[in-house]
């Protein structure tokens, strides 16, 4: 049977584990670079996050590459929109990133993408993994030693896109006066986030940007904020930023240290550009996004689409309507006229701004969207997810959650992209009620 090496977000694995290896990464390398060069393309430009192991799977990549007859462009530890911007920069042909996001320092993971910032074609992907599986079990051919890619370093490659960021912020608008406090994961964006709040202006405390190969994401970043939250209210600050290990999502905390999620930091963006004039359609969540986003949003006659979990399934829905502002609650915000890809530190600049605009802090700026009481339980599994998520134990407790809600809240399970779990959602008018239906249906999940 012909196994599947692509998923939504790359190939990911724990690293010293199939796929995760070296021997892995080179053969990947190789059958990338085959498919690719075949259409013409005679650089990749390969970014990574603070991971060990990304030093291992780089070396493994640009060997693998390097077989194939392709150059080589490596920039270092660079946020992925980083790696997407820069790759358009330098004019390679493709691009590469070697991270697993916000998962734990043991996993990583490789994902293709072209000059345009776009995932590669369903074609170029099947092509690999056909390649792949022959180099897996059969071996590479090589191309002669005069065909051999060679690779280079980009040391400028932080400052190009710190110029970037700055230059997203309206040039009447200025960060000076601001106390903000920056949480970069012990990840990607550890020299290059920091950096570009303080050139704008912001007096910057910054946090967990020490990152020495295995704390990246540990107890900091997007996916855990006490400590930011504490942080903000210790040094007085007016909000926190929150990054994840590549920097492509963005969680925020007011001055009260409460978190600002996805979902608040859409309406702010899309209520904003509403208010100014120059919004362009609508809004695109996912299937997780709060109730409270889409009344605010009916509110202000501003329409608003659901689209699958996933910020790839939110970009090609905004792709299809024309529109331009789409994210997840989790923090994956898309702004089509900014950027072709999630930029945490490009959405905390318009969230800035806009609330600069607004004259208003961002405990206040929020308000006008109200979130309704929302229970997330991710639920470890051993099985097919697939299979528990339709067995009769899962379809009866989530029936009778249903009915117990009935038009007062709504259920949701999927099963996770990245890890083994199935995350329940239960969203209600009623907490104790919408925790209760949570929990009942986590319990038949396990």
């Amino acid at each position: 049977m012909k196994r599947e090496f692509f998923g939504t977000d790359g190939v990911r694995g724990k690293v010293g584990e199939f796929p995760m290896t070296a021997d892995f990464a080179m053969k990947l390398g190789w059958a990338a670079g085959k498919v690719l060069a075949a259409t013409g393309t005679k650089e990749v430009l390969i970014g990574k996050d603070t991971r060990a192991s990304g030093y291992m799977l780089e070396s493994a990549l640009e060997a693998g590459l390097s077989a194939a007859g392709v150059n080589i462009a490596l920039v270092g530890p660079l946020p992925t929109p980083a790696v997407a911007y820069l790759t358009s920069t330098f004019r390679a042909d493709a691009g590469v990133v070697i991270s697993a996001s916000h998962n734990p320092f043991y996993d990583n993971g490789i994902k293709f993408f072209s000059n345009k910032g776009t995932k590669l074609t369903d074609e170029q992907e099947a092509e690999i993994e056909a390649l792949l599986e022959h180099a897996l079990t059969i071996g590479i051919d090589y191309v002669s030693s005069e065909k051999l890619g060679k690779a280079r370093r980009i040391d400028d490659a932080a400052g190009r896109y710190i110029e970037f960021c700055k230059g997203t912020l309206a040039n009447h608008l200025s960060l000076t006066g601001l106390k903000l406090v920056v949480d970069c994961a012990n990840g990607a964006a550890y020299k290059v986030a920091p950096a570009v709040y303080r050139e704008l202006g912001a007096e910057v405390v910054a946090i967990h940007c020490a990152p020495d190969g295995i704390n990246i994401n540990e107890k900091c970043g997007a996916t855990h904020l006490d400590s930011l939250a504490t942080a903000v209210v210790a040094h007085n600050a007016h909000l926190g930023i929150a990054l994840d290990g590549d920097a492509d999502r963005l969680m925020l905390v007011d001055n009260n240290g409460v978190v600002v999620d996805g979902d608040e930091i859409l309406y702010m963006l899309a209520s904003t550009a509403k208010q100014a004039g120059v919004l362009q359609g609508g809004v695109v969540g996912t299937q997780m996004a709060n109730l409270g986003l889409e009344l605010a949003l009916q509110q202000l006659d501003i329409p608003f689409s659901r689209a699958k979990v996933g910020d790839r399934y939110v970009l090609e829905q905004l792709k299809a309507l024309n529109w331009q502002i789409g994210g997840e609650n989790s923090g994956h915000i898309l702004l089509l006229d900014k950027v072709s890809t999630g930029d945490a530190i490009v959405a905390s600049l318009q969230v800035l701004a806009a609330m600069l605009q607004s004259g208003k802090p961002l405990a206040e700026f929020k308000l006008g969207m109200q979130k309704l009481p929302q229970v997330l339980i991710n639920v470890r599994v051993t099985g097919d997810a697939a299979t528990i998520l339709t067995s009769p134990a899962v379809q009866q407790a989530v029936a009778s959650a249903e009915q117990q809600l009935g038009k007062t809240g709504r259920v949701l399970l999927r099963k996770s992209g990245t890890e083994p779990l199935i995350r329940v959602m239960v969203e209600a008018t009623d907490a104790n009620l919408c925790r209760q239906m949570a929990e009942q249906i986590a319990a038949a999940v396990v």
